[in-house]
This record gives structure tokens, sequence and C-alpha cells, in this order.
């Protein structure tokens, strides 16, 4: 009997960490190479549940509060989103982007709500950030607003003057 514990103990520890997980849970993505790349990290620590990992993606200076920002989703269940192509623009050593989003959130009862709108994201030159912390691309603000229709549809064309 010994023999089977030590067995199956060693095997769950070779398991991979995926094939523990709950099967219906998203996979971790934390990703900060592109904007739309913040993005989809953004969403997949939101359908983890993971609150103050999606809230670390704001730069500091342009969060919201950390209670009102997980108040905003205590009733969100998943939520499931198309990008739209972002746009690099650059401006004293910083680069900024903008990227339009379409957002379905599903709630606890079982309904739906739809957002669409633009991010805009913000990085320092990293080739002249000279003292720590190091500032990796964060969101600077979100405009979403309810909008109809399907999700693949409601991604806006470009983010204009957002």
């Amino acid at each position: 009997m010994n023999r089977i514990a030590i067995a199956l103990a060693a095997f769950l520890v070779v398991l991979p960490a995926s094939a523990q997980r709950d099967a219906g849970e998203p996979g971790y993505i934390d990703n900060r190479s592109t904007a739309a790349d913040v993005l989809r990290s953004l969403y997949n620590a939101i359908n983890r549940g993971e609150y103050l990992r999606a809230w670390s993606y704001f730069n500091e200076t342009e969060r919201p509060g950390l209670d009102t920002f997980i108040e905003g989703y205590e009733d969100t269940k998943r939520v499931r989103f198309e990008l739209g192509a972002e746009q690099a623009e650059g401006a004293a050593g910083t680069v900024y982007w903008t990227v339009p989003v379409a957002i379905e959130a599903l709630r606890g009862d079982g309904t739906s709500q739809l957002f669409a709108g633009c991010y805009t994201l913000s990085q320092p030159n990293p080739a002249i950030q000279a003292t720590p912390p190091f500032q990796p691309i964060g969101i600077r603000k979100g405009t979403l607003r309810k909008a109809d229709g399907p999700l693949e549809g409601a991604v806006p064309k470009d983010c204009g003057n957002d």
C-alpha cells in the first residue's frame, strides 16, 4: 500500500500544473509585450477572478482604487472580448497605443451586457528607463460604453480622439 501512495505522490508532483487546474478555468496569461497582449492579460485575469492582477495592468498613476475596481466586477462571471487593430504613436520618449475593443460581460444571473470603446496604453521608452521600478506597457484609460449587436460586430473601426 505504501508503494502505491508513493507512486501516486510522485505522479502528482510531475503532473503539469495545467493538467491540475479546473478544466473550466482559463490558462494563466501575463504578457506585456504589446498593447493587445496587455488587454488579453487583463481579461484573462478578470476571467480567472484575479482582480489584483487585472488592476496591476493599469499605470500606477491612472489606476482606479482597488476596491472600486473589484466592485465593478462583483456580478461578472466571465468576459468575452474582441480587439481591433492597435495604433501606436510616440511623443517625448513615451509610446502611446490606442486599441478598439468590444466586451461581452456575462453576469451571474446568466444575462449579458455588451460594451465597446477604446483603451489607451503607454510605456516610457525602455532604453531610457534608468531608475527602478521598470515601467512596462500599462493601461492609461479605458472608455467603454454600452453597445448593441453581436460582439464580433461591435468593435470600433478605430479610436479617433478617444
